[in-house]
């Protein structure tokens, strides 16, 4: 099949490969920046539209499933119908859902819109992914191009923090979404000028959709289960029969990859222990990371009485430091000590950072309690390149695009989980300290307070898998235990990917 530009493969010029990144960066871009911005106008979302506690995460909820449960399926549909295609496609439904975020009148129409914004972030990143593994293969140019990529994250989000504190205080929350209007619509005049126009073999080569249902449906349910639970209890028959069906529904996606002829997710390439280690660290650290965007955003607005812009502006130094490193330092570190002690390294950091917020109390000052963690989050700026690198060091040239799929669900699936999880959590321990005579501050801090305790142990637990699964990758490796009935050549391993 075709790649995707001109600059798709190693031979085009490198300023050709160059303007593709920028282009492909540009709408990743987007996708992160709305990502912060919501996170910043929760609060104003919750008042405005009527939202409960537990209800106010499917605002993330909504979007997270759909883009994590649908960029395999997109991943194989731009294979088949062209990646430009598909990347454009994404591109403007994203646009256009976010319109209709900002129209939204209440929450079910929020959420209907947030999920449709899902899918377009899922159809734009699924081929982003594939196409800067085919930009660049030489090594050195691969690590500044995966610190470009983790930079635009984190500009991204701190970006959005900023801009959707100002927007939701100088205007309203809906034009956080409006603004995705015109950045779309750039974003896509870019693309269609830029990148080459691939066909793809066609969609009657077949795209798994009843595998994209299946694990869809079993991570929706999974969400739902634990959301409902803080009012129809743990241990209710609702929470128990979702509880039960989410997994069975995940059962039936692996049995249907293992006998599908062109399965979403080869179960082969999780013989690789790099990329199932990488995989299971990145689902664990992500649902820390994200849930303090959320959480220690609604602390510092609900708790401290902080403005929107006010919140964007302190949640500033966490994406500079987490930009700072991915940009600056972290090609260089990572060729100097490898991937895997600065994965661990990073993780390190962001446990730090984490038990401090354990202790945060309900008069908490700005510069003695919320920065240093906000410092330590510059941890990620580590984490990421180094765990992308270490997840695509098991996979073959061939793999390279569903492995890029695979790193990117469980990046959101690990968002969706924590947030719903730890939200869930809080909110119960806020609760029982309500009914047990605490005041609303210190109740809300007490919830917030166990939420971070429990990132903490997620970021323990991924730190244990990186220790005793993942190793630091060797020159030429691949995907080990290749039977041997397989043919004997096959193209280069890639070595690393963007985060």
């Amino acid at each position: 099949m075709p790649d995707i530009a001109a600059a798709g493969s190693s031979t085009a010029p490198p300023r050709s490969r160059w303007l593709a990144l920028a282009v492909l960066c540009a709408g990743v871009l987007m996708i992160v920046l709305d990502g912060s911005i919501v996170t910043v106008a929760l609060p104003a979302i919750q008042s405005d539209l009527g939202f409960t506690p537990s209800a106010l995460t499917w605002t993330i909820n909504a979007y997270t499933i759909a883009f994590g449960g649908l960029l395999l399926l997109g991943g194989r549909l731009g294979d088949l119908a062209g990646r430009r295609r598909m990347f454009v496609a994404g591109l403007a439904l994203f646009t256009l859902a976010s319109v209709l975020c900002g129209l939204a009148v209440n929450p079910e129409t929020l959420i209907a819109a947030r999920f449709l914004q899902g899918v377009g972030g899922a159809l734009t990143s699924a081929v982003s992914l594939g196409m800067i593994v085919t930009l660049f293969t030489d090594p050195a140019e691969r690590a500044r191009a995966i610190g470009a990529f983790a930079f635009t994250g984190a500009a991204g989000a701190s970006i959005g923090q900023v801009l959707g504190g100002v927007l939701t205080d100088a205007l309203s929350w809906q034009w956080n979404f409006y603004i995705n209007l015109p950045l779309g619509l750039a974003a896509i005049v870019l693309a269609l000028r830029v990148l080459e126009n691939d066909r793809g073999p066609g969609l009657r080569g077949g795209a798994d959709a009843l595998g994209a249902i299946l694990v869809t449906g079993g991570v929706m349910l999974g969400v739902y289960a634990i959301v409902g639970a803080e009012h129809a209890g743990w241990t209710s028959g609702r929470t128990l029969g979702l509880g039960a069906l989410s997994p069975l529904l995940i059962a039936a996606f692996a049995a249907r990859q293992a006998t599908a002829a062109r399965p979403l997710l080869p179960l082969r390439i999780l013989r690789s222990r790099n990329v199932a280690g990488a995989n299971l660290v990145q689902l664990l650290t992500m649902g820390a990371m994200f849930s303090f965007q959320v959480h220690i955003a609604l602390y510092m607005q609900q708790v401290l009485g902080y403005g929107a812009t006010a919140t964007g502006l302190a949640m500033l130094p966490a994406a500079v430091m987490i930009g700072g490193l991915s940009l600056w330092l972290s090609a260089r570190l990572i060729a100097r000590f490898g991937e895997r002690n600065m994965l661990l390294a990073g993780l390190a950091l962001l446990l730090a950072g984490r038990l401090l917020l354990t202790g945060i109390p309900v008069d908490g000052s700005y510069a003695a309690d919320l920065l240093p963690p906000m410092l330590l989050t510059g941890g990620a700026g580590l984490v990421l390149p180094a765990l992308t690198g270490l997840g695509m060091s098991g996979a073959r040239q061939e793999d390279a695009g569903v492995v890029s799929g695979l790193f990117n669900t469980t990046q959101q699936l690990g968002i969706a989980l924590g947030v719903a999880i730890l939200s869930t959590l809080a909110a119960s321990r806020t609760e029982g300290l309500t009914g047990g005579g605490a005041g609303e501050a210190a109740a809300l801090t007490g919830g917030f307070q166990y939420a971070f305790e429990v990132g903490a142990g997620l970021l323990v637990a991924a730190i244990a898998v990186a220790l005793l699964v993942l190793r630091q990758p060797r020159p030429g490796e691949g995907v080990p235990d290749e039977p041997p009935a397989r043919p004997a050549a096959r193209p280069a391993p890639v070595t690393a990917e963007t985060a």
